[in-house]
Protein backbone atom coordinates (compact mmCIF):
# COMPACT_ATOMS: atom_id res chain seq x y z
CA UNK A 1 0.00 0.00 0.00
CA UNK A 2 3.01 2.13 0.68
CA UNK A 3 5.63 3.30 -1.49
CA UNK A 4 7.88 5.51 0.53
CA UNK A 5 11.28 6.79 -1.35
CA UNK A 6 14.03 6.06 1.07
CA UNK A 7 12.31 6.22 3.66
CA UNK A 8 15.06 5.41 6.14
CA UNK A 9 17.02 8.34 5.41
CA UNK A 10 13.86 10.22 6.32
CA UNK A 11 12.88 10.23 9.75
CA UNK A 12 14.87 12.56 11.33
CA UNK A 13 13.44 15.94 9.51
CA UNK A 14 11.06 17.77 9.89
CA UNK A 15 7.89 16.95 7.00
CA UNK A 16 4.66 18.04 5.34
CA UNK A 17 2.49 16.00 3.90
CA UNK A 18 0.20 16.87 1.15
CA UNK A 19 -2.70 13.91 0.55
CA UNK A 20 -4.55 13.90 -2.41
CA UNK A 21 -6.14 17.11 -3.69
CA UNK A 22 -8.96 17.65 -6.13
CA UNK A 23 -6.64 19.59 -8.82
CA UNK A 24 -3.39 21.69 -7.61
CA UNK A 25 -1.92 19.47 -5.29
CA UNK A 26 1.29 18.98 -7.96
CA UNK A 27 1.58 23.06 -8.42
CA UNK A 28 1.88 23.14 -4.41
CA UNK A 29 4.34 20.23 -4.06
CA UNK A 30 6.51 22.24 -7.04
CA UNK A 31 6.00 25.04 -4.53
CA UNK A 32 6.93 23.48 -1.34
CA UNK A 33 10.40 22.40 -3.49
CA UNK A 34 11.29 26.12 -4.07
CA UNK A 35 10.37 26.79 -0.27
CA UNK A 36 12.88 24.04 0.41
CA UNK A 37 15.71 24.39 -1.78
CA UNK A 38 15.49 28.59 -0.42
CA UNK A 39 15.52 27.41 3.44
CA UNK A 40 18.14 27.54 6.32
CA UNK A 41 16.14 24.84 7.81
CA UNK A 42 15.76 21.43 5.34
CA UNK A 43 12.74 19.79 5.88
CA UNK A 44 10.74 16.97 3.45
CA UNK A 45 7.88 16.91 1.67
CA UNK A 46 5.55 13.92 1.72
CA UNK A 47 2.73 13.31 -1.11
CA UNK A 48 0.27 11.05 -1.40
CA UNK A 49 -2.72 9.99 -3.80
CA UNK A 50 -4.92 6.43 -3.97
CA UNK A 51 -4.08 6.37 -7.63
CA UNK A 52 -0.68 5.95 -8.90
CA UNK A 53 0.09 9.90 -10.35
CA UNK A 54 3.74 9.70 -10.89
CA UNK A 55 3.24 13.31 -12.72
CA UNK A 56 2.61 14.16 -8.53
CA UNK A 57 4.87 12.20 -6.82
CA UNK A 58 7.74 13.54 -9.20
CA UNK A 59 7.76 16.73 -6.43
CA UNK A 60 7.85 14.63 -3.17
CA UNK A 61 10.47 13.48 -1.91
CA UNK A 62 8.41 10.56 0.05
CA UNK A 63 5.27 9.13 -1.59
CA UNK A 64 2.45 6.84 -0.47
CA UNK A 65 -0.86 5.37 -1.88
CA UNK A 66 -3.55 6.00 -0.27
CA UNK A 67 -6.11 3.20 1.18
CA UNK A 68 -9.33 3.72 -1.13
CA UNK A 69 -12.35 1.61 0.17
CA UNK A 70 -14.78 3.75 -0.83
CA UNK A 71 -17.56 3.26 -3.29
CA UNK A 72 -16.27 6.47 -4.98
CA UNK A 73 -13.00 4.46 -5.07
CA UNK A 74 -14.24 1.55 -7.28
CA UNK A 75 -11.88 1.96 -9.82
CA UNK A 76 -8.78 1.49 -7.86
CA UNK A 77 -9.01 -2.08 -9.15
CA UNK A 78 -5.91 -3.14 -7.19
CA UNK A 79 -7.21 -1.86 -3.70
CA UNK A 80 -10.92 -3.37 -4.62
CA UNK A 81 -8.95 -6.79 -5.00
CA UNK A 82 -6.67 -6.84 -1.89
CA UNK A 83 -7.01 -9.78 0.05
CA UNK A 84 -6.33 -7.88 3.36
CA UNK A 85 -8.25 -5.30 4.60
CA UNK A 86 -7.65 -2.18 4.32
CA UNK A 87 -7.55 0.53 7.23
CA UNK A 88 -9.32 4.00 7.31
CA UNK A 89 -7.24 6.60 5.01
CA UNK A 90 -7.00 8.76 8.07
CA UNK A 91 -5.72 6.51 10.27
CA UNK A 92 -3.16 5.28 7.59
CA UNK A 93 -1.87 8.34 6.85
CA UNK A 94 -1.46 9.20 10.41
CA UNK A 95 0.61 6.10 11.07
CA UNK A 96 2.81 7.33 8.34
CA UNK A 97 2.89 10.77 9.30
CA UNK A 98 4.46 9.38 12.58
CA UNK A 99 7.20 7.71 11.20
CA UNK A 100 7.99 10.57 9.19
CA UNK A 101 7.97 13.12 11.55
CA UNK A 102 5.42 14.90 9.81
CA UNK A 103 4.45 18.92 11.49
CA UNK A 104 1.82 19.89 8.88
CA UNK A 105 -0.94 17.62 6.77
CA UNK A 106 -2.69 19.23 4.27
CA UNK A 107 -5.76 16.92 4.16
CA UNK A 108 -6.79 18.25 0.00
CA UNK A 109 -10.51 16.22 -0.56
CA UNK A 110 -11.15 14.07 1.90
CA UNK A 111 -10.97 16.68 5.00
CA UNK A 112 -14.20 15.67 6.61
CA UNK A 113 -12.19 12.20 7.54
CA UNK A 114 -9.48 13.35 8.42
CA UNK A 115 -11.41 16.06 10.70
CA UNK A 116 -13.12 13.80 12.92
CA UNK A 117 -9.80 12.55 14.25
CA UNK A 118 -8.57 15.81 14.75
CA UNK A 119 -7.44 15.18 18.52
CA UNK A 120 -5.39 11.99 17.23
CA UNK A 121 -3.26 14.38 15.31
CA UNK A 122 -2.64 16.91 17.85
CA UNK A 123 -1.68 14.00 20.29
CA UNK A 124 0.99 13.10 17.37
CA UNK A 125 2.26 16.93 17.33
CA UNK A 126 0.74 17.38 13.62
CA UNK A 127 -0.60 20.72 12.56
CA UNK A 128 -4.20 19.54 10.45
CA UNK A 129 -5.01 21.48 8.15
CA UNK A 130 -8.71 20.87 6.58
CA UNK A 131 -9.57 24.18 5.61
CA UNK A 132 -12.21 24.27 9.25
CA UNK A 133 -11.47 22.96 12.68
CA UNK A 134 -14.86 20.47 13.24
CA UNK A 135 -16.87 18.04 11.27
CA UNK A 136 -20.01 20.52 11.98
CA UNK A 137 -17.92 23.78 10.32
CA UNK A 138 -16.94 21.54 7.01
CA UNK A 139 -20.61 19.81 6.66
CA UNK A 140 -22.10 23.31 6.51
CA UNK A 141 -19.25 24.38 4.01
CA UNK A 142 -20.20 21.66 1.66
CA UNK A 143 -23.80 22.14 2.09
CA UNK A 144 -24.19 25.08 0.29
CA UNK A 145 -27.83 25.59 1.01
CA UNK A 146 -26.98 25.54 4.69
CA UNK A 147 -23.92 27.86 4.05
CA UNK A 148 -26.33 30.24 2.64
CA UNK A 149 -28.46 30.38 5.36
CA UNK A 150 -25.43 30.68 8.07
CA UNK A 151 -24.65 33.61 6.19
CA UNK A 152 -28.08 35.16 6.48
CA UNK A 153 -27.46 34.85 10.32
CA UNK A 154 -24.19 36.54 10.64
CA UNK A 155 -25.60 39.57 7.92
CA UNK A 156 -22.73 38.05 5.64
CA UNK A 157 -23.78 39.04 1.82
CA UNK A 158 -24.54 35.93 0.41
CA UNK A 159 -26.88 35.02 -3.00
CA UNK A 160 -30.03 33.65 -2.34
CA UNK A 161 -31.01 30.07 -2.47
CA UNK A 162 -34.29 28.07 -2.34
CA UNK A 163 -33.44 24.26 -2.10
CA UNK A 164 -35.59 21.83 -4.02
CA UNK A 165 -35.74 18.13 -3.70
CA UNK A 166 -38.61 17.64 -6.19
CA UNK A 167 -40.43 18.84 -9.84
CA UNK A 168 -43.02 20.17 -7.85
CA UNK A 169 -41.21 21.62 -5.60
CA UNK A 170 -39.23 23.67 -8.44
CA UNK A 171 -42.41 24.68 -9.86
CA UNK A 172 -43.78 26.34 -6.82
CA UNK A 173 -40.67 28.17 -6.70
CA UNK A 174 -40.56 29.09 -10.46
CA UNK A 175 -43.82 30.25 -10.07
CA UNK A 176 -42.87 32.71 -7.08
CA UNK A 177 -39.35 33.74 -8.40
CA UNK A 178 -39.65 33.10 -11.86
CA UNK A 179 -39.67 36.78 -13.03
CA UNK A 180 -36.02 36.99 -12.49
CA UNK A 181 -32.94 35.51 -14.06
CA UNK A 182 -32.69 31.94 -12.20
CA UNK A 183 -30.06 28.84 -12.14
CA UNK A 184 -29.35 25.97 -10.54
CA UNK A 185 -27.03 24.04 -8.77
CA UNK A 186 -26.60 21.06 -6.64
CA UNK A 187 -26.58 21.32 -3.28
CA UNK A 188 -23.22 19.45 -2.97
CA UNK A 189 -20.22 19.72 -5.77
CA UNK A 190 -17.89 21.11 -7.24
CA UNK A 191 -16.36 22.65 -10.48
CA UNK A 192 -19.47 23.69 -11.22
CA UNK A 193 -21.03 20.51 -12.15
CA UNK A 194 -24.60 20.92 -12.55
CA UNK A 195 -25.08 24.38 -12.55
CA UNK A 196 -27.48 26.17 -15.35
CA UNK A 197 -28.89 29.45 -16.46
CA UNK A 198 -32.42 29.77 -16.87
CA UNK A 199 -34.58 31.62 -19.04
CA UNK A 200 -36.69 34.53 -17.30
CA UNK A 201 -40.25 32.95 -17.12
CA UNK A 202 -43.56 35.02 -17.76
CA UNK A 203 -46.56 34.36 -15.24
CA UNK A 204 -47.71 32.49 -18.58
CA UNK A 205 -45.22 29.92 -17.67
CA UNK A 206 -43.64 30.75 -20.49
CA UNK A 207 -40.06 32.06 -21.03
CA UNK A 208 -39.40 35.74 -21.58
CA UNK A 209 -37.77 37.75 -24.71
CA UNK A 210 -35.62 35.77 -26.61
CA UNK A 211 -35.97 32.06 -24.99
CA UNK A 212 -32.66 30.08 -24.83
CA UNK A 213 -32.29 27.84 -27.80
CA UNK A 214 -33.41 24.69 -27.93
CA UNK A 215 -30.23 23.17 -29.54
CA UNK A 216 -27.80 26.11 -27.87
CA UNK A 217 -27.31 24.60 -24.55
CA UNK A 218 -26.02 21.46 -26.48
CA UNK A 219 -23.96 22.84 -28.75
CA UNK A 220 -22.51 25.74 -26.96
CA UNK A 221 -22.02 23.81 -22.91
CA UNK A 222 -19.38 26.14 -21.46
CA UNK A 223 -22.16 28.95 -21.44
CA UNK A 224 -24.00 26.68 -19.05
CA UNK A 225 -27.59 28.36 -20.47
CA UNK A 226 -31.04 25.97 -20.76
CA UNK A 227 -34.35 26.47 -21.50
CA UNK A 228 -36.58 26.60 -18.19
CA UNK A 229 -39.10 23.92 -19.70
CA UNK A 230 -36.38 21.42 -20.83
CA UNK A 231 -34.85 22.09 -17.93
CA UNK A 232 -37.94 20.79 -15.86
CA UNK A 233 -38.31 18.06 -18.29
CA UNK A 234 -34.75 16.70 -17.78
CA UNK A 235 -35.25 16.90 -14.46
CA UNK A 236 -38.84 15.41 -14.62
CA UNK A 237 -37.59 12.08 -16.66
CA UNK A 238 -34.21 11.56 -15.37
CA UNK A 239 -32.98 8.25 -13.97
CA UNK A 240 -30.32 9.47 -12.88
CA UNK A 241 -32.12 11.75 -10.52
CA UNK A 242 -34.98 8.61 -9.60
CA UNK A 243 -32.45 6.54 -8.55
CA UNK A 244 -30.22 8.91 -6.51
CA UNK A 245 -32.19 12.24 -6.16
CA UNK A 246 -30.14 15.15 -6.03
CA UNK A 247 -30.92 18.11 -3.50
CA UNK A 248 -30.43 21.62 -6.04
CA UNK A 249 -30.93 25.13 -5.56
CA UNK A 250 -32.98 27.35 -7.47
CA UNK A 251 -30.54 30.41 -7.33
CA UNK A 252 -31.57 34.47 -8.61
CA UNK A 253 -28.71 35.00 -11.28
CA UNK A 254 -26.16 37.82 -10.18
CA UNK A 255 -24.75 39.70 -13.17
CA UNK A 256 -22.12 41.53 -11.82
CA UNK A 257 -18.24 40.05 -11.60
CA UNK A 258 -16.95 36.70 -10.30
CA UNK A 259 -14.04 36.48 -8.18
CA UNK A 260 -12.07 33.92 -6.49
CA UNK A 261 -9.97 34.23 -3.72
CA UNK A 262 -7.49 31.98 -2.19
CA UNK A 263 -6.98 32.15 1.52
CA UNK A 264 -4.55 31.09 4.10
CA UNK A 265 -5.93 31.02 7.23
CA UNK A 266 -5.42 30.13 10.71
CA UNK A 267 -8.67 29.71 13.28
CA UNK A 268 -11.35 32.02 11.42
CA UNK A 269 -8.23 34.54 10.87
CA UNK A 270 -7.25 35.47 7.16
CA UNK A 271 -2.81 35.40 7.15
CA UNK A 272 -2.81 35.98 3.48
CA UNK A 273 -5.25 36.63 0.37
CA UNK A 274 -5.04 37.15 -3.27
CA UNK A 275 -8.23 37.69 -5.38
CA UNK A 276 -9.03 37.42 -8.90
CA UNK A 277 -11.36 37.15 -11.66
CA UNK A 278 -11.57 35.83 -15.33
CA UNK A 279 -12.84 37.44 -18.42
CA UNK A 280 -12.24 35.13 -21.11
CA UNK A 281 -8.99 33.28 -20.74
CA UNK A 282 -7.32 35.76 -18.47
CA UNK A 283 -7.03 35.75 -15.35
CA UNK A 284 -6.74 39.32 -13.34
CA UNK A 285 -4.73 38.59 -10.22
CA UNK A 286 -4.31 41.45 -7.31
CA UNK A 287 -5.66 42.07 -4.09
CA UNK A 288 -9.63 43.89 -3.80
CA UNK A 289 -10.13 45.28 -0.74
CA UNK A 290 -14.22 45.60 -1.57
CA UNK A 291 -13.90 41.74 -2.27
CA UNK A 292 -11.92 40.82 0.70
CA UNK A 293 -14.50 43.52 3.38
CA UNK A 294 -17.04 40.66 2.58
CA UNK A 295 -14.11 37.59 2.56
CA UNK A 296 -12.95 38.34 5.86
CA UNK A 297 -15.84 38.18 8.32
CA UNK A 298 -16.93 35.27 6.45
CA UNK A 299 -13.53 33.26 7.06
CA UNK A 300 -14.21 34.08 10.51
CA UNK A 301 -17.43 32.83 10.43
CA UNK A 302 -16.90 29.35 9.58
CA UNK A 303 -13.89 29.11 11.09
CA UNK A 304 -11.59 28.51 8.17
CA UNK A 305 -8.38 27.21 9.06
CA UNK A 306 -5.79 26.14 6.52
CA UNK A 307 -5.81 27.18 3.05
CA UNK A 308 -9.05 27.42 1.21
CA UNK A 309 -10.93 29.19 -1.59
CA UNK A 310 -14.11 31.68 -1.94
CA UNK A 311 -15.82 32.47 -4.76
CA UNK A 312 -18.50 35.82 -4.59
CA UNK A 313 -20.24 37.40 -7.53
CA UNK A 314 -21.86 40.93 -7.33
CA UNK A 315 -25.23 41.90 -8.18
CA UNK A 316 -26.88 44.18 -10.10
CA UNK A 317 -25.67 46.91 -7.64
CA UNK A 318 -22.15 46.18 -7.29
CA UNK A 319 -22.76 44.68 -3.76
CA UNK A 320 -20.21 41.27 -3.69
CA UNK A 321 -21.95 38.52 -2.64
CA UNK A 322 -20.77 35.28 -1.04
CA UNK A 323 -20.95 32.16 -3.56
CA UNK A 324 -19.55 29.51 -1.97
CA UNK A 325 -16.14 28.49 0.47
CA UNK A 326 -14.13 25.54 -0.82
CA UNK A 327 -12.64 23.63 1.83
CA UNK A 328 -9.40 22.93 -0.01
CA UNK A 329 -7.54 24.91 -1.99
CA UNK A 330 -8.27 25.81 -5.72
CA UNK A 331 -7.48 24.29 -8.50
CA UNK A 332 -6.04 28.01 -9.61
CA UNK A 333 -3.68 28.79 -6.34
CA UNK A 334 -0.80 28.30 -8.85
CA UNK A 335 -1.93 31.35 -10.45
CA UNK A 336 -0.98 33.18 -7.37
CA UNK A 337 2.59 32.97 -7.63
CA UNK A 338 2.89 35.38 -10.31
CA UNK A 339 1.73 38.34 -8.26
CA UNK A 340 5.03 38.09 -6.08
CA UNK A 341 3.59 35.99 -3.18
CA UNK A 342 2.98 32.45 -3.18
CA UNK A 343 0.26 31.37 -0.87
CA UNK A 344 1.54 27.98 -0.11
CA UNK A 345 5.07 28.94 0.58
CA UNK A 346 3.33 31.83 2.99
CA UNK A 347 1.05 29.28 4.69
CA UNK A 348 3.52 26.52 5.27
CA UNK A 349 6.72 28.61 5.76
CA UNK A 350 4.28 29.44 9.14
CA UNK A 351 3.28 26.68 9.94
CA UNK A 352 6.76 24.61 9.34
CA UNK A 353 8.04 26.94 11.88
CA UNK A 354 10.30 28.56 8.79
CA UNK A 355 9.11 32.23 9.10
CA UNK A 356 7.20 34.61 11.34
CA UNK A 357 2.70 34.72 11.37
CA UNK A 358 2.32 36.11 8.51
CA UNK A 359 0.11 39.25 8.30
CA UNK A 360 -2.57 40.33 5.90
CA UNK A 361 -1.78 43.81 5.44
CA UNK A 362 1.96 43.27 4.99
CA UNK A 363 1.36 40.54 2.40
CA UNK A 364 -1.69 42.64 0.39
CA UNK A 365 1.46 45.30 0.14
CA UNK A 366 3.54 42.59 -1.71
CA UNK A 367 0.90 41.56 -4.02
CA UNK A 368 1.68 43.10 -7.38
CA UNK A 369 -1.38 42.84 -9.96
CA UNK A 370 -0.42 41.01 -13.01
CA UNK A 371 -2.79 38.80 -15.66
CA UNK A 372 -2.27 35.10 -16.30
CA UNK A 373 -3.00 32.67 -19.01
CA UNK A 374 -3.17 29.06 -18.45
CA UNK A 375 -1.40 26.92 -20.64
CA UNK A 376 -1.82 22.90 -21.27
CA UNK A 377 1.65 21.01 -20.49
CA UNK A 378 1.86 17.04 -20.65
CA UNK A 379 4.18 14.37 -18.82
CA UNK A 380 5.14 11.36 -20.05
CA UNK A 381 4.10 8.47 -17.67
CA UNK A 382 4.95 4.74 -17.55
CA UNK A 383 2.29 2.45 -17.25
CA UNK A 384 1.27 0.99 -14.08
CA UNK A 385 0.70 -2.69 -13.71
CA UNK A 386 -1.87 -2.47 -10.94
CA UNK A 387 -4.05 -0.40 -12.93
CA UNK A 388 -4.36 -2.55 -15.93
Amino acid sequence: MDNPVNNSHHTKLSAAWLAEGQSSQRDMLASLQTLKAHSSMPFHIVASHRHNRPEIFEFADIIYREPSISTADSDEQAVLESVEPLMPRWQFVLEQAQKNNVKVLLTGRNGIDYEAHREKFAAAGIRLLTGATSVSALESIDDKFAFMQQCHEHDIPVADAWRFDTVAELEALLATHGHQPLCVKPVTGIFAQGFWRLGKVKETGKEEGEPYDSFEHLYFTEEKKINTAQFINAYTNSLMVHERPIPMLLMPYLSGQEYSIDVVCEYGEVLAAITRYKTGKIQHIGYEQSVMDVVIPLIKTFGCDGIVSVQTKADDNGQHRVLEINSRPSGGIDYTTHSGVDLTQVGFAYWLGLSKKPKLADIAQQITPCQVRSIMVSVKIEEDASEV
